[in-house]
């Protein structure tokens, strides 16, 4: 049957989905939960969220600050209990042991070694199970752990930074600065919150990036670094070559393996993955990405050059797009673009975005937008949800 959500687990639910974000870029490939366990007397007893892959879960770290306090309370909670053991053991059965009486869920876990396991366990302990409840910002929260489920690839975010004509770099290459300083310190919190990072070899050697994350005021998180380089021309001095905290550049190739070139990148910290072509003679990007997702990566951010965007979105595999724009006009056709390479479409056919969001940061206009429906955008955002009790 149907049932009402009041405003007090409105609250709460809220709650639990912003403890959720203090885990964002450190729990991947598991997903961000947040949880609050409240009493009868509508006061909280316990709260918890999970900080990163490995450590305790969310509801887990709640169940053990509420104590006794738990039996008979209610567990709001964004993200359906695990029922499976993967470093840390599953968590719905905890929560049956602990004694709550009531779960308010969001969403359905859309792990295929979860999806309804974990409300299953519940109500078969005895435990009424609601959802539904804020189940859009749930949703939005985690994304890119359901795209990459559902898809088999990392959620793939494309990152541009353009003058008002478009152009990434002036004529002769150079880039830096076209955005200010506010909007590359945004550009490198967001960094901190992804998996990994991706460029073409051309940025890569015209910029010579670190591709790091750095955070202001914290130390960032090593990304996994991916560079296509598919006749490996990658200069051995790269600044992006050397291991990060022993995580190693990714060179995708399509030729080298045990090559002279490709032992000079290896001794310089690199990592070589021979994949195969793709319809434009440069590497493949699908099966890069199913190799990406194979090793835990949920969200990619392609910081690329125009080429590169150009072939994901060729090839349909780009999913959110950012856009900094900034307010100065290159004004030369030979200048490098956003998106170059042809797409091949006419207007009619040309990609859509959905979704947009606009911000200012410093002197940079910032869009967010997305390239289909997301997944978010199929889930309920109101206050009622449905019931098995």
């Amino acid at each position: 049957m149907n049932a009402e959500f009041d405003e007090a687990d409105r609250r709460w639910m809220a709650k639990s989905i912003s403890l959720a974000r203090r885990g964002a870029g450190r729990t991947s490939p598991n997903p961000l939960v947040g949880a609050v366990v409240v009493g009868p007397d509508g006061k909280a007893v316990g709260r918890g969220w999970h900080e990163r892959a490995g450590s305790p879960h969310a509801e887990v770290i709640a169940l053990e600050e509420a104590g006794s306090l738990a039996r008979g309370a209610t567990l709001y909670i964004n993200l359906e209990p695990c029922a499976h053991k993967r470093k840390t053991p599953p968590c719905a059965p905890a929560v049956v042991k602990a004694g709550i009486s009531r779960v308010a869920a969001a969403i359905e876990d859309p792990d295929p070694r979860v999806a309804g396991k974990g409300f299953e366990i519940l109500r078969e302990g005895g435990v009424a199970v609601e959802t539904g409840l804020l189940a859009r910002e749930a949703a939005l929260l985690n994304e890119a752990f359901i795209t990459s489920i559902e898809k088999g690839r990392p959620f793939v975010t494309l990152k541009m930074a353009m003058s008002l004509d478009g152009r990434i770099a002036a004529p002769s290459g150079e880039s830096r600065w076209i955005t200010g300083e506010p909007a590359r310190a945004w550009a490198h919190d967001f960094r901190d919150q992804v998996d990994a990072i991706l460029v073409g070899v051309e940025t890569l050697i015209k910029d010579d990036p670190l591709l790091t994350a750095r955070p202001e005021g914290k130390v960032g998180k090593p990304l996994i670094r991916v560079v296509l380089d598919s006749r490996l021309r990658t200069p051995k001095e790269a600044r992006a070559l050397p291991p990060d905290r022993g995580v190693a550049t990714i060179i995708a190739a399509l030729e080298g393996g045990g090559s002279p070139k490709a032992v000079v990148l290896e001794k310089a910290g690199a990592e070589i993955v021979i994949t195969e072509a793709g319809p434009d003679g440069r590497v493949a990007l699908a099966p890069l990405l199913e190799t990406l997702g194979e090793r835990g990566v949920r969200h990619l951010l392609v910081e690329g050059g125009g080429q590169v965007h150009g072939s994901f979105l060729r090839q349909g595999l780009a999913d959110k797009v950012m856009a900094f724009i900034a307010p100065m006009i290159i004004g030369d056709e030979s200048a490098p673009g956003a998106v170059s390479g042809g797409l091949g479409l006419s207007l009619g056919d040309a990609p859509k975005l959905s979704h947009l969001k606009y911000e200012i940061i410093g002197d940079n206009l910032l869009i967010q937008s997305y390239l289909s429906d997301p997944i978010w955008a199929r889930y309920r955002d109101d206050s009622e949800g449905s019931s098995d009790v």
